[in-house]
């Protein structure tokens, strides 16, 4: 009886203990096993603790009616210590719950969400809350795998100082959804979480927060988005897809962060009081605008470098009667008193087509700043904008004519504020007229900073590629010991090959930052028995440099590769970058390329520099294994400068983004100070091209020297792209080949001072 007692007292003591509120109990548990016997018992002003430790496979479902008063709380026994691993989960449901202090990394979500404001289509929480949880690199291992991170049902909940980054599959990083009335009208907050990195994902897909869908854009959410910090959150054009009415976005701060708050669908929307900073990068948008009475007003954007809808401001036209999901005409915008501090590009009537005619109406642009130190003018118009009232802006660049009127030109000397923002000093004797004083943000506009949101207990870092952080190997011309160097080397390790010729016998995986070079430039000859040399996985960068990279003893057998990525299931994107190394006698069998992506693989920059490329039967970068034209490329930015390039059967670059999607920024193409000699002839070259270029947004080739080669050809898909071949010489080689598959009228690329010696036949 003893025994059995103390058994009892023993179990009562891990799995909860009598609070003394009135009933309430508190629980700590140390097992999913623990807390799933109590789960179902749970009343208001209970307390679950979870026990510092990993738990794995952790579904938890909350489910309780808590009250205002007395809420049914979980939380970690400390912050940060608690770690929800492999396929784990949370959903609320019931009302006045509330968690925090958890931890999601190294694994992902077994559901449609990691953490999901219901536990089904019946059963949603209301007046719930989720505080300082953070969910990092926990994303499904197939990036095409669609999920949420976070996804919010019902109403009056608040979602708030949270940290998520390294989001990297398909899918909204947080979705609140409008399925119904039980979820419309909300008044959910989401305020002072930090969303951090995400990287370019390479097709439509990639948000960080939408509110709504198309299907019930006309509904209202009234959501708050408020003093969340956005940093590099990259992963398509829209960082915030606003798709609902009568929301507000207030106070946010986007850093570096690639794309816009696009006002997609809904009406009645108000953005005010947001920082956006570019900081020159490539991309970084600021505030785009459809649909009816938008209110855009003190907004500070500066150093933003995006065009078109992924512009530093953008009025979009709209569609003639539009489908729910199309884009409705822009009406009652009300867009004032912000402040556009080096803003390359404000587009107004953008996107305008035979489609979206429908030009902007009853709006006002007013009470504005804008400056660029460059004094370019921003603003391109692509339809009438007669609809939109110009009144008491100041500019320091002259306007175009259609906008003389509503803007004053003035020299404009900046202050920094306290807050770090740059305000004109309006005063000043050449800036006439006193209605000018109230032009631009407020003077006293507060920036939330990175220690007012998320948790103070997780850093705040954006991964970086850094070839030279690590340590130095040094290893002898030997395979077994090359071998044993890359397997023990840590992130940014450079392994240094002493002169000689190793025959390497297995594929060498890369699943680190790692960098190869020879201690002598050129003194060092790798040759391979296998298939590929190199086979980057997740994780994995590479850098070579000052080899000489031979196919003589590769397999008698097509498609072989250098260098490959994995074939399947790459999540991580990753960076090649090659250099001054000497690439040969790629020609055992046909096929045979330098860099072979594996489908569904992404780089973020693929570099060749300076590199010598002689004997190849197949392509040197092939990038092409998109099949189902849904916009799903493999390489984002890809630069070659200064190489040779000699008896290559293929192309030197096969480049391909298929689709008519507008979400994504790439592919990007730089090409420069290259020689090419006998390139592209080979009959299994499909393309017949040295270059092959399709749906490349950003493409600039100049000073290259083309010789005894096919023609560059370049096709034009969605997205304005935008097309650049200048200086270069082409002999006995046809001119370039541009198609617009898409644009009626003649191709858009720029073609100025080339040379050729040869007619083009095609």
């Amino acid at each position: 009886m003893q025994v059995q007692f103390i058994k009892w007292l023993a179990v009562f003591i891990v799995i909860g203990a009598m609070s003394s509120n009135a009933g309430a109990k508190q629980y700590n548990v140390s097992s999913p096993d623990e807390y799933n016997a109590i789960a179902s018992s749970l009343e208001a002003g209970d307390d679950v603790i979870l026990q510092n430790g990993v738990y794995q496979d952790f579904e938890i479902l909350l489910v309780g009616q808590g009250s205002a008063e007395k809420p049914i709380t979980l939380t970690a026994q400390t912050k940060g210590k608690v770690i929800l691993s492999g396929r784990s989960n949370l959903k609320l449901a019931g009302q006045y719950l509330e968690v925090s202090g958890l931890v999601f990394k190294d694994g992902y979500t077994p559901s449609s969400a990691v953490i999901a404001f219901r536990k089904d289509a019946q059963t949603p929480a209301n007046y719930s809350r989720v505080s300082e949880v953070v969910i990092d690199e926990y994303s499904n291992p197939d990036r095409q795998e669609s999920d949420y991170w976070v996804a919010l049902y019902g109403k009056h909940n608040r979602f708030d100082h949270n940290h998520l980054t390294g989001k990297r599959n398909k899918g909204v990083t947080v979705a609140v959804r409008l399925n119904g009335e039980a979820h419309q009208e909300n008044h959910h907050s989401i305020d002072h979480n930090y969303f951090g990195y995400r990287p370019v994902f390479g097709s439509n897909g990639g948000e960080t927060l939408r509110i709504g869908t198309s299907h019930y854009s006309l509904s209202n959410s009234n959501t708050q988005v408020i003093n969340n910090i956005f940093e590099q959150t990259n992963g398509e054009v829209e960082i915030i897809s606003v798709k609902s009415g009568e929301n507000l976005l207030k106070g946010n701060v986007f850093l570096s962060a690639k794309g816009t708050l696009t006002l997609r669908h809904g009406n009645n929307n108000r953005v005010e009081d947001n920082v956006f900073l570019g900081n020159g990068v490539d991309h970084t948008g600021g505030i785009r605008v459809i649909n009816e009475g938008q209110v855009i007003t003190n907004n500070y954007l500066e150093g933003l470098t995006g065009y078109r809808f992924g512009s530093g401001f953008t009025v979009m036209n709209g569609v003639p009667d539009s489908p729910i999901n199309r884009y409705h005409q822009v009406n009652n915008a009300q867009i004032t008193n912000n402040s556009f501090i080096n803003v390359s590009h404000i587009q107004l009537g953008a996107g305008s087509d035979e489609e979206r005619s429908a030009t902007p109406i009853n709006s006002l642009f007013a009470n504005n700043l804008i400056y660029n130190a460059s004094l370019n003018q921003p603003f391109t118009l692509f339809d009438d904008v007669s609809g939109i009232t110009f009144a008491n802006n100041v500019a320091n660049t002259k306007m175009i004519k259609e906008l003389s009127e509503g803007f004053t030109t003035a020299s404009l000397p900046l202050v920094k504020g306290e807050n770090g923002l740059n305000v004109a000093k309006l005063n000043e004797p050449e800036v006439k007229g006193a209605e000018t004083k109230d032009v631009g943000v407020a003077s006293n506009m507060n920036v939330v900073s990175k220690s007012d949101v998320g948790v103070s207990w997780y850093p705040k870092i954006v991964p970086e590629v850094n070839f030279a952080a690590g340590k130095t190997i040094s290893v002898s011309a030997d395979a077994a010991e090359l071998m044993t160097a890359l397997e023990n080397a840590s992130d940014g390790d450079v392994i240094t090959i002493a002169p000689g010729t190793i025959v390497v016998p297995s594929v060498l995986i890369i699943d680190k930052t790692v960098t190869v070079t020879a201690q002598t430039p050129k003194a060092t000859t790798l040759s391979f028995e296998r298939s590929a040399l190199f086979e980057i996985h997740d994780n994995g960068n590479l850098k070579l440099e000052g080899l000489v990279l031979s196919g003589k003893d590769s397999p008698d057998a097509f498609g072989n590769s250098v260098v490959r990525t994995k074939k399947w299931g790459m999540l991580h994107n990753y960076v090649l970058n090659v250099e001054n190394c000497d690439i040969e006698r790629l020609d055992i069998n046909h096929s045979f390329n330098f860099f072979t992506s594996g489908k569904g693989a992404f780089a973020d920059d693929i570099s060749l520099s300076k590199n010598s490329f002689n004997g190849i039967t197949g392509h040197v970068l092939s990038l092409d294994k998109e099949i189902e034209d849904y916009g799903i490329y493999n390489a984002e930015y890809v630069s070659i400068t200064n190489n040779t390039f000699s008896n290559i059967s293929g192309s030197v670059v096969n480049l391909y983004r298929g689709g008519t999607d507008e979400s994504t920024f790439g592919p990007h193409l730089d090409m420069q100070g290259n020689v090419l000699t006998n390139v592209g002839s080979g009959k299994r070259n499909k393309q017949s091209a040295s270059v092959y270029l399709h749906g490349v947004q950003v493409s600039t080739l100049k000073n290259n020297n083309f010789n005894e080669s096919e023609p560059v050809v370049v096709n034009h898909t969605v997205g304005e792209p935008i097309t650049a071949i200048t200086n270069n010489t082409f002999l006995n080689t046809p001119m370039p080949m541009i198609k617009e598959l898409f644009a009626p009228g003649p191709h858009t690329a720029v073609l100025n001072d080339n040379v050729s010696t040869k007619a083009n036949k095609r």
